[in-house]
């Protein structure tokens, strides 16, 4: 009786045809009883605009009001990892080839990415965020959520807030540092707002404007829809965020293949779900390699700088990984090996391996390798093997990192990557928020901060 009570009173809140209708693709408990009916305005999100981009040109006047694209190296064939809003104007986007790039836009700056000054910005902003409001959740180093509470809620007092952040990030981090922000009964909303307007927005979404509101999106802007799942809803019939938001929850669950569709259901009517637990599934490094890297040998040196990387900083976190991927990316052909592992966090076995497995390598003219553990576990998911010596040198490497710690990155390495052991420096990725550091001095940053003093004088 308690569960037929709970299903028609959300019957009734979600004016949708009874629950128990939809059989096998109906939401399970779990999800209905953390829902709150609830659909005021309750979340902020803030998104930083064009960051790296933004960063560089806080940091260098000159390069402010001009064109410019942030780029991991200085070579054509490379990729864009960043463009401001200038660059954008040309048809420049993350991910665009720095040679297309020069030829959309002559007169282009390049600047190599400074990745520990993202770090520094970031940590103002964090500050200049938390002078306002309470950050409840930092999801990349450019994007963070606020939870609204009491008055807050409001749409007018929500909107003040919201301008009053904006204003302390440019007066507490600097004038370039400009932000989108949405307001909404949900984060998944929230989130969508800052698509809204860009660049310097501040749209609010409240449950009486859905879903008119999200109909100017296209699919792809929706977190979580890929071109992968875009082709998917295509199949489906779906091919509009009007079409998106009108489908059934039986169709949207046939549509993502899931449960997820339904989630999406709820989401999209400004409903607020709980939260889900979220864990580390792979762990990995990848690397843009330089010209002079560009052969069969630098190939394998960086493979093996990659693995050591990965592997200290697998240590670092206490896990242990159950196989490696590896792969190269060519201009005329890719190479990719998937390698299953009994769970381990050895250097040596990583690296013997990827030995293995390279005399099998058939990519042509190299210009990116990258490495990932997979099966990633805690130390008490891990039954040692019987038959397997690696938990023998787990002393050792524990005592090669302890080295690189004290006296420095690269301190004590593998003679294998001898030419590449200063390949693959970190970089902050937009779902990451710092920089891990190989030994003592790795990453650090003198901070220059052309932004306005913290506290005024």
């Amino acid at each position: 009786m308690k569960r037929v009570c709970k299903q028609r009173f959300f019957q009734f809140l979600l004016d949708a045809p009874p629950a128990w209708s939809y059989n096998a693709t109906m939401v399970d408990e779990t999800l209905l009883g953390g829902m709150s009916a609830d659909r005021g305005l309750r979340y902020l999100f803030l998104d930083l605009n064009a960051y790296f981009a933004s960063v560089e040109q806080q940091e260098h006047p000159e390069f402010r009001g001009k064109p410019i694209a942030v780029v991991p190296v200085m070579a054509d064939t490379s990729f864009i990892i960043a463009a401001s809003y200038e660059a954008k104007r040309f048809g420049i986007r993350t991910g665009t080839m720095i040679g297309e790039a020069k030829r959309l836009c002559p007169d282009l700056i390049l600047t190599k990415g400074n990745h520990p000054m993202y770090g520094s910005y970031h940590r103002r902003v964090l500050d200049a965020v938390e002078s306002v409001l309470p950050i409840e959740a930092v999801c990349s180093i450019d994007e963070m959520r606020c939870r609204l509470i009491g008055e807050e809620r409001e749409p007018a007092r929500a909107l003040q807030i919201a301008k009053k952040m904006k204003r302390t990030i440019k007066e507490q981090v600097g004038e370039c540092m400009s932000c989108s922000v949405g307001v909404a009964p949900n984060p998944f909303l929230a989130k969508l707002g800052t698509e809204l307007q860009k660049p310097d927005g501040l749209v609010i979404i409240r449950a009486e404007d859905l879903p008119d509101k999200l109909h100017a999106l296209k699919l792809t802007d929706f977190t979580g829809i890929n071109k992968r799942m875009q082709i998917r809803l295509n199949a489906a019939g779906i091919f509009t965020a009007q079409q998106l938001c009108s489908a059934d929850r039986l169709h949207l669950h046939e549509a993502f293949g899931s449960i997820v569709g339904e989630e999406w259901w709820y989401l999209l009517r400004g409903f607020d779900l709980p939260g889900k637990g979220t864990h580390t599934k792979t762990l990995g490094h990848s690397h843009v390699l330089k010209p002079s890297l560009r052969t069969d040998a630098g190939v394998r040196e960086v493979l093996i700088r990659l693995v050591q990387k990965a592997a200290a900083r697998l240590r670092q976190e206490n896990l242990f990984a159950g196989g490696l991927v590896v792969a190269v990316t060519g201009f005329e052909k890719s190479w990719k090996v998937t390698l299953p592992l009994s769970p381990t966090q050895d250097s040596v076995k990583f690296s013997e391996a990827l030995l293995k497995a390279w005399e099998s390598r058939d990519f042509r003219r190299p210009r990116g390798a990258a490495v990932t553990f997979y099966d990633l576990r805690p130390p008490a998911a891990v039954t040692p093997s019987l038959f397997d010596t690696a938990e023998d040198r787990s002393a050792l490497n524990h005592a090669v990192d302890d080295l690189n710690q004290r006296y420095g990155k690269n301190t004590v390495f593998i003679a294998a990557m001898q030419n590449a052991k200063d390949a693959a420096e970190e970089r902050i990725a937009f779902n990451k928020t710092w920089l891990f550091s190989e030994g003592k001095g790795d990453n650090e940053y003198i901070d220059t901060f052309r932004g306005v003093p913290r506290t005024k004088t």
